[in-house]
């Protein structure tokens, strides 16, 4: 017992050249801390694109235009996504963080149909003579920026999902 008082500093008994025999943390754990810290950033990221879509949105709807189902609903099926990604990023549920990359590959496919329906032309950006919409340009390069996001996001998830599953064993 005399050795493991903390009043002397280092334990009598050893120089300090047992590192060797301390225990370390699998380098798998060191990934899914990281891998959970780069998800948190990057739902953080995605919400507030999703929240700059949802007030292009309503500005939209104000004016008086009628708002695209797809739009619609890839909002909707983006913030559910948002948080079931963060209910498995926070608890370690695998099934959440698959299900999240599901609704995620499903709103960058919404996404994708909503800048194909959308009438805003690359023409009508680059001329600079024409009055460009705002609402429609700020919409599109959200729906560009969160399709970014998206595609960084599933990587992740999916590395993360990985790393957090035990190692299978071979017999």
């Amino acid at each position: 017992m005399q050795q493991r008082r903390s009043l002397t500093g280092r334990p009598s008994g050893t120089d300090g050249s047992d590192f060797s025999y301390r225990m370390t943390v699998d380098s798998r754990y060191q990934k899914v801390a990281q891998g959970r810290s780069q998800l948190q950033t990057s739902i953080s990221i995605q919400a507030v694109v999703q929240l700059i879509r949802a007030v292009c949105l309503a500005l939209s709807i104000s004016k008086g235009n009628v708002p695209s189902p797809l739009a619609m609903s890839s909002l909707a099926t983006a913030f559910l996504s948002i948080i079931v990604g963060e209910l498995g990023r926070r608890r370690s549920r695998v099934n959440f963080l698959r299900f999240y990359i599901v609704a995620a590959a499903a709103v960058i496919l919404l996404s994708i149909a909503c800048l194909v329906k959308g009438d805003l032309k690359l023409e009508d950006i680059l001329n600079v003579h024409v009055k460009v919409r705002k609402f429609e340009f700020l919409e599109a390069t959200s729906v560009l920026l969160g399709l970014l996001v998206q595609v960084f996001t599933v990587k992740t998830t999916v590395s993360l999902i990985s790393n957090m599953s035990p190692p299978k064993r071979t017999s």
